[in-house]
């Protein structure tokens, strides 16, 4: 049996090391994240990180382990922005509001497949120009869903929250670890 994430993100690795866990392989799905028309912030998440757990190539006892991160503005899907423009409209947009953060876990082996969602709320503060350009400039904010990541310099801007902060990072270490004992991991033994 091997675990293998389907995920490039380092951060992801960090915070499974945290709870012991450390991939045997590195395997990060090449799929379509396009919302769906009209499709909801929650079940878009859900769905991203199901189709991640089922795109990736895995022997039937190995363990695949999949997460999608996503901000949602009410009923708005903030990705990961495509330049400096569009990372700087997600954070205005943000500025001064109460948005969430969903992760979605997706956990494969075999033909079972376990999900879950972890909800957070974030508050964002109101930025003022000179924070949003400071921000802007250190590249912090590419690759990042809706422009930012809490755990980088964007953590300055966000005063409260309501949730899961490692759910906020892009996994919730928790609920992570009961989708991986519920796979058969055997997470907290010797071995």
């Amino acid at each position: 049996m091997k675990l293998i994430l389907g995920s490039g993100s380092p951060r992801r690795r960090e915070l499974l090391a945290q709870i012991g866990v450390v991939a045997d392989d590195i395997r990060p799905p090449d799929i379509d994240e396009t919302p769906l028309k009209n499709e909801l912030p929650r079940p878009y998440c859900a769905r991203i990180a199901r189709q991640k757990a089922e795109a990736v190539q895995a022997a039937p006892e190995d363990i695949v382990l999949c997460a999608d991160t996503t901000v949602a503005l009410g009923r708005r899907i903030m990705g990961k922005p495509a330049d400096a423009g569009e990372a700087a409209e997600f954070l205005m947009a943000l500025s001064g509001r109460r948005h969430w953060v969903i992760t979605a876990v997706a956990v494969r082996r075999g033909d079972q497949l376990w999900t879950r969602e972890v909800e957070s709320a974030v508050k964002m503060k109101r930025l003022s120009n000179a924070e949003l350009n400071a921000y802007l400039a250190t590249g912090d904010w590419e690759g990042k869903a809706g422009g930012y990541a809490i755990q980088g310099p964007a953590g300055a801007f966000v005063p409260w929250i309501s949730g899961s902060f490692t759910g906020i990072v892009g996994l919730p270490v928790a609920e992570t670890a009961g989708l991986l004992q519920a796979a058969g991991y055997p997470l907290y033994q010797n071995t």
